[in-house]
């Protein structure tokens, strides 16, 4: 049990800050587990952004980004590019190179607005079907192969 001294008027733990809430069932997604490492690191980011009611409203500048996971221009915009594709967010608002201003993001993982219920895009995504390039070829087929006719000149 806590001591009081921990303890802030409205009972809540003193040095205890927000959390982010990854429930399993999220993390046994198809779209979660092909998630590159560049844009788990992104979306990371961009969720430490999120303070429970600004959802939609989220800003994060490919400067910005760039600074704090130490990647290049091109693996941030990949990155943005693959968490859109796989639904786990959305642009909302495009960003104005002269105006300074950067793109609004949505987490499609909470509700945005009035809403209750979130979005959840990420739950629609499937990993692309295999496509089968060439058949194997083993060890026995090099010795079974006929014979081909020698080159007449």
């Amino acid at each position: 049990m806590a001591s009081r001294n921990n303890v802030d008027r409205k009972g809540n733990r003193k040095g205890e800050g927000q959390y982010l809430l990854l429930p399993y069932f999220t993390l046994r997604h198809p779209a979660w587990r092909f998630l590159s490492g560049a844009a788990l690191k992104l979306f990371l980011e961009l969720c430490t952004r999120f303070n429970g009611g600004n959802n939609g409203k989220l800003i994060l500048s490919h400067r910005e980004a760039k600074k704090a996971l130490g990647m290049g221009n091109s693996t941030i915009a990949r990155a943005f590019e693959e968490l859109q594709e796989k639904g786990f967010v959305k642009l909302i608002k495009k960003g104005h190179w002269y105006g300074r201003q950067a793109n609004e993001w949505q987490i499609t993982m909470h509700p945005i607005g009035d809403s209750k219920i979130p979005e959840n895009d990420w739950m629609r995504w499937r990993p692309p079907e295999k496509t089968e390039v060439a058949p194997e070829m083993g060890p026995s087929d090099y010795f079974t192969t006929p014979p081909q006719e020698p080159c007449q000149l």
